[in-house]
């Protein structure tokens, strides 16, 4: 009965000073460190200017794993099979000179770009019309279930806008709310 009772004294104090959380209460940070990645990213964009907002994801995933990660032991990969691909050919560098600079830096960081060959076809493009720093592969989607087989997360990027705080107070202000 004693040690029920001691027990007990011991629950009651370490939840005596249990608060909930109110809406109020700040948010908490997670900066644990994260193991090594296998990450692949399948890009299939509307347009080619959208390639660089993707491109912008994947130095974003970089610069995360550089701080909270792994980074020599992870392995990025992306796959394009969309009208991004526009960008990463060598015949349209003077429309989209800002890419190849940007997949530069991402080759020198270890991150792999691959481009549809069906898509790239479809599109008007042979395989060796893309750039040096990207490997032509028969199709995305044989591409995409080989990484996952290995082990690879799929990622799949929605490309909406980005909306500010104050954004969004404008908007709902202007519907009355």
């Amino acid at each position: 009965m004693r040690l029920s009772r001691f027990f007990a004294l011991i629950l009651f104090c370490l939840t005596a000073n249990t608060v909930t959380a109110g809406p109020a209460d700040p948010s908490r940070f997670d900066g644990s460190r994260s193991p090594a990645q296998k990450a692949v990213y399948h890009f299939n964009f509307a347009t080619p200017d959208d390639a660089m907002k993707g491109l912008k994801r994947v130095k974003n995933h970089l610069k995360a794993l550089k701080a909270f990660g792994d980074p020599k032991n992870s392995h990025i990969v992306v796959v394009l099979n969309g009208n991004e691909l526009h960008a990463f050919s060598r015949l349209n560098q003077e429309v989209f000179s800002e890419i190849y600079p940007q997949l530069k830096s991402l080759s020198e960081q270890g991150v792999d770009v691959r481009v549809c060959r069906n898509a790239g076809r479809a599109r008007g493009y042979e395989p060796d019309q893309f750039y040096d720093l990207v490997t032509v592969v028969p199709a995305a989607v044989s591409e995409l279930a080989r990484l996952q087989n290995q082990g690879y997360a799929y990622l799949h990027i929605e490309l909406n806008p980005r909306m500010t705080r104050k954004d969004l107070i404008a908007e709902y202000a202007e519907l009355g709310m």
